[in-house]
């Protein structure tokens, strides 16, 4: 059974305003990454006025539930792919195909503007991700560090569109 039965997925609207509500979702959803991952989320840098920005620059998507912004993610179109980021799920609903339904919206666009892929990174440590993309058909395609680090701390994935 749909365990997101109740949730809508929709485009973020041009007249949106509750950026608060949204900004407090994504940091909600990226807690339990706090102590996990090096370098800290960018998350953490993201302001109501940072999150209206974006959403001038790059698709974004919300999944609602009785009003209530239960998940969002953001992709910025690039020359042939779109570039998927800040994914963010309420926690009580990870796990129960909201992401999923998130990341088919995106892959919808990213057909009808005629793309040949979807792009994202995921850190390192975050194994059940990389497990979560895998299953969305996403394959890795390289490690980067970020600035000052001398190790990997991301993964790049990309999901080819048939």
């Amino acid at each position: 059974m749909d365990q997101t039965v109740g949730i809508s997925i929709i485009g973020l609207p041009a007249d949106f305003d509750r950026w608060d509500d949204l900004l407090a979702l994504i940091r909600r959803a990226f807690a339990y990454m706090d102590g996990v991952i090096d370098p800290p989320s960018s998350a953490h840098l993201l302001s109501a006025d940072s999150l209206a920005e974006k959403a001038k620059r790059e698709a974004g998507f919300l999944a609602v539930e009785n009003g209530r912004i239960v998940g969002c993610v953001f992709a910025l179109e690039r020359a042939r792919d779109f570039y998927v980021g800040k994914l963010a799920v309420e926690p009580a609903l990870q796990g129960q195909g909201v992401g999923a339904r998130l990341m088919q919206a995106v892959e919808d666009l990213a057909r009808e503007r005629d793309k040949d892929a979807i792009e994202l990174q995921a850190r390192i440590e975050l194994t059940a991700n990389h497990a979560a993309f895998a299953r969305l058909g996403f394959r890795e395609t390289a490690r980067t560090a970020h600035a000052g680090y001398d190790r990997p701390t991301s993964i790049t994935m990309r999901k080819v569109l048939p």
